[in-house]
């Protein structure tokens, strides 16, 4: 099973294939993810700080592409597919900006 590791949090096992936004929110750490894990609002973005996440999809690409300050390695946590090892910072917590995390996105 890959680690995932959270700056700043703890690090866990996943199941492998599993959505790394939800893998995060099952570990018990906040994070903000508002569209349902469509890569539609970029709220749930990881920095990938190391390893080695799945390509880009399209609609990741697109979303991300309309953004024009992000960190070195910004993902949307909604589109990765864990495989093996990572280490992210999540970018956006719910309990800091004082709303709710979103609907749980989908598997």
């Amino acid at each position: 099973m890959p680690t995932v590791t959270v700056q700043g949090e703890k690090a866990f096992e996943v199941d492998s294939g599993k959505k790394l936004v939800l893998a995060i929110e099952d570990a018990g750490i906040d994070i903000l993810h508002r569209c349902g894990g469509n890569a539609r609002c970029t709220t749930c973005r990881v920095q990938v700080l190391s390893g080695d996440p799945p390509a880009m999809g399209e609609a990741e690409q697109q979303r991300l592409a309309r953004e024009t300050d992000l960190e070195p390695n910004t993902r949307l946590s909604c589109q990765i597919r864990v495989a093996s090892d990572l280490e992210v910072r999540v970018l956006n917590r719910s309990h800091l900006l004082g709303i709710p995390p979103g609907p749980r996105p989908m598997d």
